[in-house]
């Protein structure tokens, strides 16, 4: 066919499909003309909703309508974007006067659709103003004029397939008998579903449903699948909690998704701001915009920062000075190791200047201590080292000198910033500035970063949310939440069993890493390395790659990157040790004409582009292919970069070594379909 043929081809169908739009809505409105008590206007809010009955959506209509001023709620409506319940008003009363009976019908609908796994943010109260033209929002309610509701529902993002559209109407229809189904007449009935094993109604299958929704977030892009809330989890989305609670679980068992579907539950429960916190400065970005695509109407009520640049901004409106360099502060420790630390009995246990930095910035600021006597007695979870007294007063002799040499540059660190802060936080005497905290990878805080969030909200319901896993701890040192004052009591401490990321291959692989590295838990409790899951997911793979020289592994890696279909560079990482590899890989890949973002200004949308970052940048992220090039550098198949000479089988090598592999643990479990690890051999 020509170009003319095919013009000519798609003019007829516009003309075709403008035709059928007219059909629809003319009977649309004589539909709603039956409606005889409704306004004029309101009968055409209702046409436009029968219109999108004709593109598979469902509306359920309260057989009351128009008959009851202060009904709750007048329809229900099911689509592609969710569940929507919606008020229709000709604008004569205040949309403040709807919105308590709306928000009530809402929490209802809420209720209904959780017995099928649905998760609360797919529920959307809607006012809509007949006559006018409006979009706006009343707290977790979205106001729409007459001739914004049509396109506004048409955009929402895709949350539901056509079969869980008619499953879930139906459901609704049964649980509300005072609504009752409507469509436009023309339109022809579905067939009925037959019935399936299974079904507790003889309606639908309500495993099917879950299933179908469980594939479909699959098949998406990786960031709709990061947002996917299984529906057995919606419960503990919804659960209230008499105090501080935590949720852990290893890896790839869907705690940040909880945590993210919590905010917006708590958004929409209470009127306060949330505070949503992690210690890497790269999340915040990628789960404000993955809340934004969740659920817009509450995602401007959810603050997502790191936890040192929220403490550095409450401290700025507090007039607190704070005067963070980084560089400064490490010139002041490396004077301090020269003048006290070099010749120190330090040196023969680590020469390396490293170690003993990680105890003055995890152990003891970290922790919070000011005497000696509090450092003597604490102990030292998570540090291999066994330091006598002796040691621990030439650790606290170094640690006054630093402190000395930073004090006299006028300059804070880190770690005195999140102790100004504690200090004012606890200083305050007016009400609590957020209605709730979540902190997500809770593992990688300090104490003092710990109790510094817990001051915010203290123990009050739904207040305080930790959220992580032991196992995935990417930095030195540790501590218990009773360290805190924080006491998970019952069934505020929930462990969540269930692996929806990982294959047994991959999973297998990666707990080859650790399965020899027993830990303690934020509890206390001893685990083993090698934890027992529940697998949902069967279908990844790991493929390795050994080759005799760096080039050729390279070339390898380049060749398997070109050979994934078309778009999948979109989903897919390619992780490092450290950030020296990282610009390695930028400029091998450069070079060869593949796109690349790094993961540090990687915000959460989808870009077709390899994702390069470090492994612990990779941290709170899942992609579909994860690439590791060279992955046989970190301890369990090699020695540790920069590890001292003579000093691979001390205690503090040993627990370098085990630090190295929970973050290579980490790298690999972020994959989903692909774990590609490259390998060069050195005999």
């Amino acid at each position: 066919m020509g170009a003319g043929g095919a013009a000519s081809q798609r003019t007829q169908e516009a003309r075709r499909q403008e035709r059928l739009l007219r059909e629809q809505w003319h009977a649309a409105r004589r539909q709603a003309l039956r409606w005889d008590t409704a306004g004029e206007g309101e009968q055409r809010v209702l046409a436009q909703l029968l219109v999108l009955t004709a593109r598979g959506w469902r509306l359920l209509v309260d057989r009351r309508w128009s008959r009851t001023p202060a009904a709750d709620a007048d329809m229900l409506l099911v689509g592609p974007g969710g569940v929507f319940v919606l008020d229709v008003t000709a604008g004569r009363e205040p949309a403040e006067g709807h919105a308590p009976g709306l928000l009530a019908a809402t929490k209802a609908a809420e209720s209904a659709v959780a017995s099928l796994g649905m998760s609360p943010v797919a529920v959307q109260p809607v006012l809509v103003f007949a006559g006018q033209r409006l979009d706006a929002s009343l707290g977790r309610i979205r106001l729409l004029g007459e001739h914004e509701i049509g396109p506004v529902l048409l955009s929402q993002r895709h949350r539901l397939r056509a079969e869980s559209v008619r499953a879930i109407a139906d459901h609704l229809e049964r649980v509300f008998p005072g609504y009752a189904g409507s469509a436009i007449d023309q339109r022809p009935a579905p067939a009925p579903e037959p019935h399936r094993p299974g079904s507790p109604d003889g309606l639908f299958d309500v495993q099917g449903l879950r299933d179908a929704a469980l594939e479909g977030a699959r098949r998406a892009p990786i960031e709709q699948w990061m947002t996917f809330l299984h529906p057995d989890q919606v419960a503990l989305v919804r659960r209230d909690w008499s105090g501080p609670a935590r949720i852990s679980g290893p890896a790839g068992t869907g705690k940040t998704v909880v945590a993210l579907h919590r905010a917006a539950h708590l958004a929409r429960r209470t009127t306060g701001r949330i505070l949503y916190v992690t210690f890497a400065n790269n999340l915040p970005r990628v789960q404000s915009t993955f809340l934004k695509a969740m659920a817009p109407a509450v995602a401007d009520r959810v603050d997502f920062r790191s936890l040192h640049s929220w403490a550095q901004e409450f401290l700025q409106e507090r007039g607190i000075p704070v005067r963070l360099h980084g560089d400064k502060a490490e010139t002041a420790f490396s004077l301090a190791w020269k003048n006290v630390g070099r010749a120190s009995r330090l040196a023969a246990l680590d020469p390396a200047p490293t170690y003993w930095h990680e105890e003055i910035d995890h152990v003891i600021k970290g922790r919070g201590l000011t005497r000696f006597e509090e450092y003597a007695a604490v102990p030292r979870r998570r540090r291999r080292a066994s330091l006598h007294r002796t040691h621990r007063q030439a650790v606290w002799e170094l640690y006054e000198a630093y402190e000395a040499l930073r004090g006299e540059r006028g300059v804070h660190d880190f770690n005195d910033v999140l102790s100004l802060a504690l200090a004012e936080a606890s200083r305050r005497r007016e009400g609590p500035p957020y209605a709730a905290v979540i902190v997500d990878e809770v593992q990688d805080l300090t104490l003092v970063g710990v109790r510094l969030l817990h001051a915010l909200v203290g123990d009050v319901p739904n207040g305080l949310l930790l959220v992580g896993d032991g196992q995935q701890t990417v930095y030195p040192g540790g501590f218990r939440l009773t360290d805190a004052g924080i006491d998970i009591r019952g069934d505020r401490g929930q462990v969540l069993r269930t692996n929806y990321r990982n294959s047994k291959q991959i999973l297998e692989a990666a707990l080859t890493v650790v399965a020899d590295d027993a830990f303690e838990d934020l509890d206390g409790v001893r685990t083993s390395g090698r934890r027992d899951v529940d697998l949902t997911y069967h279908d990844g793979d790991v493929v390795r790659v050994t080759r005799p020289t760096v080039e050729a592994h390279d070339r390898e890696l380049l060749d398997a990157l070109r050979s994934l279909p078309e778009g999948a560079l979109a989903d897919t990482a390619l992780l490092c040790p450290s950030m020296r590899a990282v610009g390695d890989y930028q400029r091998l890949l450069t070079q060869a004409g593949i796109p690349v973002c790094q993961l540090e200004h990687y915000d959460g949308r989808a870009v077709d582009a390899v994702k390069l970052g470090t492994y612990r940048r990779a941290k709170g992220l899942e992609f579909k292919n994860v690439f590791l090039p060279r992955h046989d550098t970190v301890p369990g198949h090699g020695t540790p970069a920069g590890t001292p000479a003579g000093t691979e089988t001390s205690e503090t090598a040993r627990e370098r070594a085990e630090l190295l592999r929970s973050r290579l643990f980490v790298a690999m479990t972020r994959a989903r379909d692909l774990l590609w690890l490259g390998s060069v051999t050195t005999g």
